[in-house]
């Protein structure tokens, strides 16, 4: 058994690939940049050079993309090119090797302007029915990867399983003004409630999902950290987070406290991993409250996969760009 992991210098395809080599289950690492977890350098939209990486494959976990920060650098043709045009080749070669299921990594950002409810109304509770509403041309690429999965397994009965990851990224805040008011780390831990997951449980739904693409055939699944909170929470959610959590998760304030940290005081969306729980036996280990307890042990609350990969940063030009 080899698996085709595509984005291998990035993010989560390091996780993956050292993952995976730790316990022993052969992995061939595909990027545009050439590192220790890279294997074959190259672009997802050589057609040509996507048949030959695919050689031998039994399962495909397609981690590589241009990201929401690319927007601002590159041009949306590229866009187009590498999330759209390399899924593509990567699905239909897939297809023709005969690979047993594939695992496209999609991103709870296509929900777009779903996510943001109307001044007045409660927080958005996002699950896997709430239709996406792009709002950039990475969000609209996303979705049309997706939509190709759910196509090739039409087409050619290719087991395929999208999972649309929140924030699992050590990078600042997209929102500079953010930090004004609290540190990353502290902005960071508030998302655990409603829209980040570890990296350790992002490595965990992908070779979860991958086992699992033959049963469901093609599937769509939410993969963040688990809330404490239920829709009975989310009219007060908008306007008091804090009094919330109280009530769902106390002994945090004394945490946050202890470090000079705060809660933010509203939220507008919470993601839901019910089904990817339910239907894909996903199980993560990392939620508000184990951030709390970490940051109460040892004033660090990344795990342990998170502090070895550190920040990668989003490389500057190219195309086959990793996640």
């Amino acid at each position: 058994m080899t698996l085709l992991i595509t984005g291998s210098a990035g993010h989560l395809g390091e996780a993956l690939m050292r993952t995976l080599r730790d316990r022993g289950i052969a992995a061939r690492g595909l990027d545009i940049v050439p590192t220790p977890y890279t294997d074959a350098v190259g672009s997802i939209t050589d057609r040509a050079f996507v048949r030959a990486a695919m050689a031998g494959v039994t399962g495909v976990l397609h981690t590589a993309t241009l990201h929401k920060p690319h927007v601002a650098t590159h041009a949306r043709q590229a866009f187009v090119d590498t999330n759209v045009t390399g899924t593509l080749n990567l699905l239909e070669e897939a297809a023709a090797a005969g690979v047993a299921g594939f695992v496209c990594t999609s991103t709870t950002s296509a929900f777009g302007r779903a996510l943001v409810p109307p001044p007045g109304e409660p927080a958005a509770w996002i699950t896997e029915a709430v239709r996406p509403v792009p709002k950039n041309i990475y969000g609209v690429t996303k979705v049309a990867a997706e939509d190709l999965c759910e196509l090739l397994h039409g087409l050619a009965k290719l087991p395929c399983v999208v999972l649309r990851t929140s924030r699992f990224f050590p990078e600042d805040d997209d929102d500079p003004s953010a930090l004004e008011v609290r540190s990353a780390a502290n902005l960071q831990a508030n998302e655990f409630l409603s829209r980040r997951v570890d990296i350790e449980d992002v490595v965990e739904a992908h070779l979860v999902a991958l086992r699992e693409a033959p049963r469901i055939g093609f599937g769509r699944f939410i993969v963040s950290a688990t809330t404490p909170f239920t829709p009975d929470d989310l009219a007060e959610l908008r306007h008091d987070a804090p009094a919330v959590l109280r009530r769902r998760v106390p002994g945090w304030e004394a945490v946050y406290a202890g470090h000079g940290w705060t809660m933010t005081e509203r939220l507008d969306r919470v993601y839901v991993n019910a089904l990817a729980r339910e239907r894909l036996g996903w199980q993560p280990r990392t939620d508000f409250a184990a951030v709390v307890a970490r940051l109460a042990a040892s004033g660090d609350i990344r795990s342990p996969m998170a502090k070895t990969i550190g920040i990668k940063g989003y490389h500057a030009g190219g195309l086959g760009s990793r996640a």
